[in-house]
């Protein structure tokens, strides 16, 4: 159990860490305006501090910085939400002030202001597509033999495919099979979409198209469209402006797992409940985020669906702050990603 004069040396090691990313001495310490205790008392309760664990010394400084046992401490039991600017929540209400009705572009607006009011990596988990249903089929010819086909869904989901067809193939025939396939399939979950497309619709293009068997098979491989969660960053290379990765390996093991992506989805994926996690250091189980803290919120969407919002960053990381931006921006985004889902498919 720590005493009030070490809670209050703690709190103020940390939010000084946080700020300067300089090592603290108990000579400096005993300076600061809150601090109302001698430097030799400083320094006896910064000795109990790190043999309890809560701070610990560097290589190149006599001075402490917070350990990870501190930084849990200081976010569980001392932390406070931040009082956020009217600036800051200005701009996080602009991403939803302009009618915007594709979620890819709320979502990416998110994560790129997010990682502009912080500094950090932002990263944004919209809903799966399982249940986004098919609003229209293009297919636009680029080239003799090859054409781009375009996919939209009622949540305003874009998938654009670049496929190749036999060049004995005529232009009315691929008219007719883009016509046949929007009578089908509007209307169908992209879940769905592939099998209707070999029970039924063949079935169907077999009584009207020649050759249709080349063309379903073109068709089929474009509308086989990933159903799993896609991520969305703002600000990937951000952590070269933290001077805890001025090493280089360090950086290169984390934006290596940056641009693979799966353990960050693991990582952020939406739990059971919703609110505020934090995942500090080792917490995170990935090497890569040793020097790292993850900030994530998870919120609802309409449907029963969930989606995540979080931040990476140094352990040394602004936690108050950016719990506030990531509150008010994922009830911003709750809010805005169920009225799309809510919202009547067009006819």
């Amino acid at each position: 159990m720590l005493t009030d004069r070490q809670l209050l040396i703690l709190q103020v090691i940390i939010d000084d860490f946080i700020r300067s990313a300089q090592p603290v001495g108990s000579r400096s310490l005993s300076k600061k305006n809150e601090i109302q205790y001698s430097s030799a008392t400083v320094r006896n309760e910064m000795s109990d501090l790190e043999e309890m664990g809560f701070i610990e010394k560097t290589h190149t400084s006599s001075g402490r910085v917070p350990s990870e046992k501190g930084y849990r401490f200081y976010v569980d039991h001392l932390l406070s939400p931040q009082a956020l600017k009217q600036q800051d929540i200005s701009q996080i209400h602009s991403i939803f002030a302009e009618r915007i009705f594709e979620m890819e572009n709320i979502v990416q607006r998110s994560a790129k202001i997010l990682s502009e009011l912080t500094n950090y990596t932002s990263i944004v988990l919209g809903p799966n597509h399982h249940e986004n249903r098919v609003k229209q089929i293009q297919v636009v010819p680029i080239s003799e033999g090859t054409a781009i086909a375009i996919i939209v869904t009622d949540t305003g989901h874009v998938e654009s495919r670049r496929f190749s067809f036999p060049k004995d193939i005529k232009a009315d025939d691929i008219e007719k099979m883009v016509r046949i396939l929007n009578e089908r399939l509007v209307g169908t979950s992209l879940m769905d979409m592939h099998d209707r497309l070999y029970k039924e619709i063949a079935i169907i293009l077999k009584k009207h198209i020649a050759n249709y068997d080349l063309m379903l098979k073109a068709f089929a491989e474009i509308m086989n469209i990933p159903v799993h969660d896609k991520l969305f960053f703002g600000g990937k290379m951000n952590m070269l402006n933290q001077p805890e990765f001025s090493d280089i390996e360090k950086l290169r093991l984390l934006m290596d797992m940056i641009e693979r992506e799966e353990n960050l989805y693991k990582l952020i994926r939406p739990s059971d409940g919703s609110g505020i996690q934090v995942k500090i250091g080792k917490e995170n189980e990935v090497i890569a985020m040793e020097n790292c803290s993850l900030i994530t919120a998870t919120f609802p969407i309409a449907g029963g669906q969930k989606g995540s919002l979080a931040i990476l960053g140094p352990t040394r990381m602004e936690y108050s702050r950016v719990i506030s931006l990531l509150t008010i921006l994922s009830t911003d985004l709750s809010k805005a990603l169920s009225s799309l889902y809510d919202k009547p498919p067009e006819s």
